[in-house]
């Protein structure tokens, strides 16, 4: 079926109340068991490709491996290009058949970021494409696996945490699609017991209109998911989570024989630990039999 519209799967998602994960897949591997678990669980998806990921699949490598799968897909499926730090990236996205797009000024001064996202939002919605800002700051930690290079003690400043009234402002001022806020998650492997912000995000989901979003999520209790959805958020990233549990199913398939073990049966159980771990997050965002 044709690419379909981020805002057209979140706006079913913010009304009832589930999330659709926006799950980052950096090569074929991971695409195909994204895709066939979601195809299988009847479940809309948002794929996505990172600007911290280039380095592993450059986006002219992976656009196309990415429009076309999308377009083969039984169910819903968008296309993000995730964390893009400049205006040239997102253009080269767009024009790549990315249809949405996340500018992430979220480490430039609240005005900058005001500036830099308005820009974006201007060149992209005159060629339909859809935008998602961050607002706030997700932090990044040195330590955490995620390509980070934010010193470790971040995960303690709640003055990065996403301000409801500034996020009302800002909304009006850059008309984003939607807003990614920062409430207490953190991207890679959690550092320590992360303590999520929920009346935060009730507020914030109070003043503005368009769906939340969450980054960060790997790691939080099935319970911290829960509470994050019921209080607004409709579209979760997922990454290191799906990351770890592919290594680690990879890891066993090494020591489950004493034969040898070659590239293809490598490729053959991350797929299926991408699908495994894939349909347990989408069962518990609630994004399951909406199709």
């Amino acid at each position: 079926m044709p690419i379909v519209a981020m805002s057209e799967i979140l706006k079913d998602a913010k009304k009832k109340r589930y999330a659709v994960g926006c799950f980052n897949a950096i090569n074929l591997d991971m695409i195909r068991g994204v895709l066939e678990e979601c195809e299988e669980l009847g479940s809309p998806v948002i794929l996505c490709h990172a600007e911290v990921h280039f380095k592993y699949t450059p986006l002219d490598m992976i656009a196309g491996i990415l429009t076309r799968e999308a377009k083969r897909a039984k169910v819903p499926v968008a296309l993000l290009l995730d964390h893009g730090k400049s205006l040239e990236t997102v253009m080269d996205a767009a024009e790549a058949g990315f249809n949405a797009v996340m500018i992430d000024g979220s480490s430039l001064d609240h005005e900058k970021n005001i500036e830099l996202t308005k820009k974006v939002v201007e060149f992209s919605h005159k060629r339909g494409v859809e935008v998602e800002a961050e607002l706030g700051h997700v932090t990044r930690p040195k330590s955490a696996g995620a390509d980070g290079d934010e010193d470790d003690s971040v995960i303690d400043d709640t003055s990065l945490f996403t301000d409801p009234a500034e996020a009302a402002v800002f909304i009006e001022k850059t008309g984003v699609d939607a807003l990614a806020v920062a409430f207490g998650t953190a991207h890679g492997i959690y550092l320590k017991k992360p303590s999520l912000d929920i009346k935060r995000l009730e507020e914030i989901g109070r003043r503005i209109d368009v769906p939340l979003v969450m980054h960060g999520g790997s790691g939080l209790s099935d319970d911290d998911f829960r509470e994050a959805v019921k209080a607004g958020i409709a579209k979760i990233n997922y990454y290191t989570g799906m990351a770890k549990y592919a290594a680690d199913e990879i890891k066993k398939l090494f020591e489950e024989t004493d034969k040898p073990v070659f590239y293809h049966n490598i490729m053959m159980r991350s797929i299926e630990a991408v699908k495994e771990d894939v349909k347990r997050a989408v069962i518990l965002f609630g994004s399951n039999n909406r199709i």
